[in-house]
């Protein structure tokens, strides 16, 4: 059936800030379905709040709001603009939730607007367990035997019914939130707890376990003509017990029989025609290793986040297709690169997904693995061979690892290391590989890990190879073989005892290239040319390289804490800006998540690993005019030196400037040269040369390593003991890897992102913290223009700015950070000479596209030629706030409270022409529990409680209860606040959490002294219980100002008559 032509204008609903379980592959999908219903001719209205992605540039949609995502915004934004049709399938699952809450509340019968695709009925059977067990008994297809709590009873009474163990599921909820097993009734009612709060509908599944079993998904479309394919199918390396977004993914599947393929492909296809599904749809089976039984665990009516993967990895566009399906179209009717959507792909090589955690940043979360997802982001790799695939999976995760060995594994035993296996981690498979390499047997290692026999017999290959590697140094016939295998020039060295360059000089010696396969979805059947390509080291090369003038752009990898889409934003603006100006734009990055990933976006995509040698292949394959470095946050910058080392040339900001940028002393020389005043410090390479800067300095002292991205292990600490235990425990010390002591100095902090062609500079706006210096800028809410600072202040920071970006030699972006203190002086806290993760707000927040004017300048075009003559343009007229989202309930043992380490996921933005309005709506989408009434509970230190007086009688005035620990009751009720007291968790009382977990407490405001800081104190514990339980938690005074001015604004006060 042709398009729709009944309907003009459509309303697409995003994600919402990243946070763990929806990330931005919906962003990705979304992006994708914008611009495929602009390419039919409808008028798209988009909503989401998350600035940091490319899916809300003024680009994609005909109008952007960035409102909340919430019920109270979207039924303004639906009365306001009277679409014809909403999509709910695309914005994952807070998408859907939304659009089902218009239409149940009526909004949508109301202002007549239609619900495109699956429709919602089946929608409502596929997400309700007890509709779904239903329709698939209906069906004939298994469902494990399961039953709906709303209560711990009800929940306890199902666990005996069916026997443990079991697994608890919460109703509604996001990347497995609130979910896990249970063995027992103890583990069942922790869980029960905490899974009922999390559920918006408080429904939990208890159902069977069935740990062990394999899992697998299957990508599958529909049409409303009841065309039905399978996009691809893939298989978790896990088995079921661990989130498959945890899990390590291959595709298409390795372990099935032709049988088992086709049983579960049946079933997948049988279920989304009962379901009526229109559109993507995702189908998760648990399989019995051991026989033909199988169950249905899940199906997404929706667009998912495996849908990312499954595009990327077939090559089907699959968010594309299924927004066109939504508009009536069927497969048949659709184009893609080489046959109709109706063709089922067929892939003729191996792709691997690989989980990026968080937890090198938190070192006190627990890394074990279960059904709740604790992944940020993921890296995809494709190779001819598993062992091919897993390896460039490996080496594109950027942890430290750059092949299938862990040093920390080198000196444990046979045992240790049987008994670490048994249960799912992050570093599992290095733990294996030590196994084997010991000689343990594969039966011993499946029997313990439930992993497929399959999966380890690879990695056996993998370190069978590496023996022949040692036993024949500097053959070139073994290092075609180890190449061919997936093995790095690394990886090849340290096994020869010798250096990279010298496996390179051989390999280049004995022409030992890569080939680049094109990922072709019909495996051959047709001709095509997709720009689209993966290296292997076999005789044929399908990427043509033309005629014209090239740049690469360098991507930054997988999504994680301090480095996440922001920096895909950028990107894929300069790929356009290059594309525009004349040039062949070439992308090298390895996230499925993101559209710089889209084979659409570049003239050619390369799917590799963001390495010295991975790009260095392809740089001598393209000979492009040169290389940008500086859009890909620090993954990009740090391949910079290497490359230009190897004769390549950095185009824009080059290896000079970020030395001098980076290299402390090289900067503080700078600084000095220009009369610009930092904070008193020290690079030190010696645990007691750093001892001895502290007391030179003065304590409290900030420090970090000198190459830091996210604030990782940077930490204020008040005292010798602290700062000796830091040196000893959080970071290696050494003369490469030098350590920074910093005075610390408490002030207000503003930051700028800043353009400069190698002469001028042009700031297009200044942002304002609201959280003082200690807090990481990327946790702080971050206001533009800013609010507080005086226009001297503005002045000084605008001419330190003008000096620098020339001195430094930068060429593009750099973002400064400032630390203002109570006398207007202002300090340089650091450069960095790259786009920065405030790039995409700022754009969108001043109207000036930062990355593409940058890129213009990075290829030549000085800001006068772009017809920038000012340095600082007129500030907006109305406020935009960003705020912080944190995932911190997903990573159980993390400590919550901000510090110079960055924690939080993801962004969310509010603006409005009142401050306080911008704020409101910026932390209401950012997650935030916003309540104008009930109970208070304060824990500060010392050296806060004066300040935090005047904040907690704010808090009585508005009615709320305050309780308090004595020392803090003590202090309030002294000065006139009714303040109930509560026992200390020191002191062995579990009255605190015990409030906390009935639901009485609304904020919980806890600030800590610097010089005490435990994490396993009872501030620790409390932060712990506050985070499981939902309750919003504050640890900057700052942000509880924030706070109360946003409660003030939206409380409507009581008073007596007489009252003036």
């Amino acid at each position: 059936m042709p398009k729709r032509t009944d309907i003009k204008k459509i309303l697409v609903i995003g994600s919402g800030p990243i946070v763990i379980g929806q990330a931005a592959e919906f962003d990705y999908a979304g992006t994708q379905a914008c611009l495929a219903l602009k390419e039919e001719g409808y008028q798209v209205i988009l909503c989401n709040s998350n600035p940091a992605t490319i899916m809300t540039d003024p680009a994609i949609a005909d109008k952007v709001y960035m409102e909340p995502l919430t019920l109270e915004y979207m039924a303004k934004i639906v009365r306001f603009e009277r679409p014809d049709a909403i999509i709910p399938g695309i914005g994952g699952q807070t998408g859907l939730n939304l659009a089902m809450q218009l239409e149940k509340k009526g909004v949508l019968r109301e202002c007549r607007v239609e619900l495109l695709g699956t429709p919602s009925k089946s929608i409502e059977q596929a997400e309700d367990r007890e509709l779904f067990k239903e329709l698939c008994e209906s069906l004939g297809e298994p469902v494990l035997p399961s039953m709906i709590a709303s209560s711990m009873e009800e929940g306890l009474h199902a666990a005996q019914e069916i026997g443990y163990p079991v697994v608890l599921r919460p109703a509604f909820t996001l990347g497995g939130t609130g979910g896990g097993f249970a063995d027992n009734e103890e583990e069942f009612r922790e869980i029960m707890k905490n899974a009922l709060v999390l559920s918006p509908v408080h429904q939990v599944l208890v159902e069977k376990s069935i740990k062990g079993y394999k899992e697998i998904e299957y990508e599958v479309m529909r049409d409303a003509n009841d065309t039905a394919i399978a996009i691809c199918n893939m298989e978790n390396l896990d088995p079921v017990g661990i989130h498959t977004g945890d899990s390590i993914v291959v595709c298409p599947s390795q372990t099935l029989t032709n049988k088992e393929y086709h049983m579960l492909r049946d079933s997948a296809l049988k279920i989304i025609r009962a379901l009526k599904i229109q559109g993507g749809c995702n189908v998760q089976f648990a399989l019995d290793p051991k026989s033909f039984q199988y169950y249905l665990i899940e199906v997404n009516p929706r667009v998912s986040r495996s849908s990312a993967l499954a595009s990327k990895a077939s090559g089907y566009p699959i968010a594309r297709v299924s927004a066109k399906i939504c508009v009536g179209m069927h497969l048949d009717e659709i184009a893609l690169a080489n046959t109709p959507a109706s063709f089922e792909p067929a892939l003729d090589y191996v792709v691997t997904k690989m989980p990026r955690f968080p937890f090198d940043k938190f070192s006190d979360a627990n890394n074990c693995l279960s059904t709740q997802m604790k992944a940020t982001g993921e890296t995809m790799s494709v190779g001819r061979t598993f062992e091919e695939s897993l390896l460039k999976g490996i080496r594109s995760l950027e942890i430290g690892v750059y092949h299938l060995y862990m040093e920390k594994f080198d000196d444990w035993s046979e045992e240790d290391l049987l008994s670490y296996i048994a249960v799912g981690t992050d570093d599992r498979i290095y733990a294996i590989a030590q196994l084997l390499r010991l000689g343990t047997s594969v039966e011993e290692i499946v029997r313990i890990s439930q992993i497929d026999a399959f999966f380890i017999r690879k990695m056996r290959n993998i370190v069978e190879m590496e023996k022949q590697v040692s036993k024949h140094p500097m053959d070139s016939s073994i290092l075609f073989a180890a190449k061919k295998m997936g093995f790095s020039d690394r990886a090849v060295a340290r096994l020869w005892h010798t250096t990279q360059s010298r496996v390179y000089a051989l390999r280049k010696d004995r022409n030992i290239r890569p080939g680049y396969r094109m990922i072709d979805s019909c495996a051959v059947e047709f001709d095509s040319y997709i720009p689209y390509f993966y290296s292997t080291y076999e005789t044929e090369n399908e990427s043509v390289v033309s005629d014209k003038k090239k740049v690469i752009v360098l991507g930054s990898g997988p999504i994680r804490i301090g480095q996440g889409v922001e920096f895909d934003y950028s990107t894929v603006h300069a790929i356009q800006t290059i594309k525009n100006a004349g040039y062949e734009a070439i992308i090298i990055n390895n996230n499925p998540e993101t559209v710089s990933t889209d084979y659409t976006t570049s003239d050619k995509l390369y799917f590799e690993p963001l390495t010295v040698e991975d790009v260095m292949n392809i740089v001598t394959l393209e000979q492009p005019e040169g290389v940008i470095a500086s859009l890909g946050g620090q993954t990009a910058i740090n391949l910079a030196q290497p490359l230009a080392d190897l004769g390549v040339k950095i185009i824009g900001t080059d290896c000079a400037a970020i030395e001098k940028a980076e290299n402390r002393d090289a900067f503080e020389k700078l600084l000095a040269e220009l009369r610009i005043p930092q904070p008193k410090g020290k690079a030190v390479t010696k645990i007691e040369d750093g001892v001895d800067a502290a007391k030179g300095i003065g304590y409290p002292v900030l420090v970090r390593p000198s190459f830091v991205l996210g604030g990782r292990a940077m930490q204020i600490v008040a005292n010798e003991d602290q700062l000796r235990h830091y040196l000893h425990t959080a970071v290696e010390i050494d003369a490469d890897k030098p350590v920074l002591v910093d005075k610390y100095i408490r002030g207000k902090e503003v930051e700028i992102d800043a353009i400069c062609d190698g002469e001028n500079v042009f700031v297009p706006g200044i942002m304002e913290l609201v959280e003082r210096t200690g807090v990481h800028s990327g946790d702080s809410i971050s206001v533009y223009p800013s609010f507080s600072i005086s226009n001297k202040v503005k002045g000084i920071i605008l001419q330190y700015a003008r000096k620098l970006g020339p001195a430094i030699g930068i060429k593009g972006l750099f973002n400064i950070q400032f630390i203002v203190d109570e006398k207007d002086a202002v300090y340089i806290i650091e450069v960095n000479p790259r786009s920065s993760r405030t790039v995409p707000f700022l754009s969108k927040a001043t109207g000036y596209p930062l990355a593409d004017i940058a890129t213009l300048v990075a290829l030549g075009h000085s800001l006068k030629d772009q017809g920038i003559e000012e340095l600082y343009p007129d500030e907006k007229k109305r406020y935009y706030a960003k705020a912080p989202a944190f995932s911190f309930a997903k990573l159980r043992g993390l400590d919550a409270y901000l510090s110079p380490e960055m924690k939080s996921t993801g962004e969310a933005i509010g603006y409005d022409r009142s401050l306080t309005r911008a704020l409101y709506k910026a932390l209401q989408a950012s997650g935030m529990n916003l309540q104008n009434y009930g109970t208070v509970f304060a824990t500060i230190s010392d050296e806060d409680k004066e300040e935090a007086l005047p904040l907690l009688r704010r808090f009585y005035e508005l009615g709320f209860n305050i309780s308090a620990t004595k020392g803090t009751a003590d202090f309030l009720k002294a000065h006139g606040i009714k303040t109930r007291v509560k026992a200390k968790v020191d002191d062995g009382s579990t009255e605190i959490l015990d409030a906390i977990r009935s639901g009485y407490v609304t904020y919980v405001i806890n600030t800590m002294d610097v010089r005490c800081e435990d994490v396993h104190s009872g501030s620790s514990q409390i932060r712990r219980c506050a985070v499981e339980n939902g309750v919003t938690m504050l640890t900057a005074l700052d942000t509880v100002r924030v706070l109360l001015d946003v409660l003030e604004e939206i409380t409507l006060g009581i008073s007596t008559i007489d009252k003036l």
